[in-house]
């Protein structure tokens, strides 16, 4: 043990620029706090007066999706762990919303951006995100995103945010502003306020994470419904088919679903998955538009085909009650893909049998699963 007087103090290898990062910081929360909640809106289904469905509009942020709350939260985590400073250049791996919102936030902070994404991204999000500023890096297969944005980091000298590590972590799940306890602040005055399922995907899980913990936290008897679209890992892994889990190829739903179980995603606090075929998923999103008027992407359709069920399950029990999922982002992002006919019939896509399942419920109440 050496003396006391033979110590030295030690000082930072890179000392961080407090005055930027207390601006950087100041500028995150007061887009934060000029930004109104989103919606929640009650969308009724008349086949089943006993339940009422909700759907929290998340494309009324400013980047236009779920993952506004999420990028926010990652540049904040990112910033106050000292791993950016002015000039960093921030890399990270998507599917493209989340890029389009964390392209948003390094403009905010004069910060380089690059996002690396699957070649079958969007053309419309890849616009999003250079109108933003950002570059966009795309590879062939979706599993390569991970080492090339940790490469691009490496040589660039960035900083890789990994949402699909930091995304249970980044937000607070206790509170906080964060969307679950949003959600139930606004069903409080509803006529069923504590909802028998909230109905969510999982891209990063970590929306699933902190609706989980939080109805745990406040002890709600709410059920956290956790729906996977075709070739996803979640799903396999949450029922123990391990053999499943390693032919998962990744979702062809954007945003949600993935090759391999993140680590975000925590099985432990989600009480059910559900499997939705992709072909429903598309024709739940056009249903939602052509019923309500509210044009959502295919992540929105996977959540509203899941929600459906469960509602109809509660009915055909006669039981009343809320059911509440999210509108994740808008249907422009899609224009090409999940609403060009064109685009469907390339990839055999067959909505019909799908829809006459979503028009039976919506009208009578009665879930009847297609062949």
């Amino acid at each position: 043990m050496p003396e006391a007087s033979s110590l030295v103090d030690v000082p930072a290898r890179q000392p961080a620029d407090r005055g930027w990062l207390d601006e950087a910081v100041r500028r995150i929360q007061a887009d934060a706090n000029r930004s109104a909640d989103t919606h929640l809106v009650h969308v009724p289904v008349p086949g089943l007066p006993n339940v009422d469905l909700y759907l929290k509009d998340e494309s009324t942020h400013p980047t236009g999706s779920l993952k506004h709350r999420l990028a926010r939260s990652l540049f904040l985590y990112a910033l106050c762990n000292g791993e950016l400073r002015e000039g960093t250049t921030v890399i990270e791996a998507s599917s493209g919303s989340t890029a389009v919102s964390e392209a948003y936030f390094a403009r905010m902070l004069g910060l380089p951006f690059i996002a690396v994404m699957v070649a079958t991204t969007s053309r419309e999000k890849i616009a999003l995100i250079e109108r933003e500023g950002g570059r966009c890096h795309l590879v062939d297969d979706a599993t390569e995103v991970y080492e090339v944005a940790r490469r691009l980091a490496a040589d660039l000298g960035g900083h890789y945010l990994d949402q699909f590590t930091f995304a249970e972590r980044a937000t607070d799940w206790r509170g906080n502003n964060n969307i679950a306890e949003s959600i139930f602040e606004q069903m409080s005055l509803e006529r069923h306020p504590v909802p028998q399922w909230v109905v969510v995907g999982a891209g990063t899980g970590g929306t699933s994470a902190t609706i989980g913990r939080y109805v745990r936290y406040r002890g709600l008897s709410s059920r956290v419904c956790v729906v996977d679209p075709e070739r996803s890992a979640f799903l396999p892994a949450f029922a123990g088919d391990d053999a499943a889990v390693q032919q998962a190829c990744g979702s062809r739903i954007e945003g949600i679903g993935r090759p391999r179980v993140e680590p975000s995603f925590v099985p432990t606090v989600v009480d059910r998955m559900m499997l939705v075929p992709d072909a429903a998923s598309v024709a739940a999103m056009r249903f939602l538009s052509e019923r309500t008027g509210l044009r959502a992407g295919a992540s929105t359709g996977t959540n509203l085909y899941g929600a459906l069920r469960l509602a109809c399950e509660l009915g055909e029990r006669g039981e009343g009650g809320s059911i509440v999922s999210l509108l994740c982002d808008g249907a422009e992002r899609y224009a090409g893909t999940y609403r060009d006919d064109a685009w469907l019939a390339e990839r055999g896509w067959d909505l019909a049998p799908y829809e006459a399942v979503l028009a039976r419920a919506w009208d009578t109440g009665t879930w009847l699963t297609p062949d």
